[in-house]
């Protein structure tokens, strides 16, 4: 698991195959608080049905709620796991 801040991704590689989830932050005008939207999750073939997605999202909801972010998802994979945790 690698997580890249200034390509604003999360990455788990297996061989030449890369598994990436990817989020872009700003600021909201409303409350002047950072939001994360975490936008785009890919497996390649080669690793579905192994939990890599769910270790990604995982990881990077974890590391948002250290460094305080408000969370939002348009990837509906990431938004499953929101509502699960509400």
């Amino acid at each position: 698991m690698r997580h890249l801040p200034e390509q604003s991704l999360f990455q788990i590689g297996q061989g030449s195959d890369i598994a990436t989830m990817k989020y872009r932050t700003e600021k909201s005008t409303e409350n002047n608080q950072y939001v994360i939207d975490f936008y785009s999750t890919f497996v390649p073939k080669s690793m579905r049905g192994k939990g890599v997605a769910e270790k990604l999202v995982r990881a990077g909801l974890t590391w948002a709620k250290e460094e305080g972010y408000t969370v939002t998802a348009s990837c509906w994979y990431v938004e499953k796991f929101l509502h699960k945790k509400r």
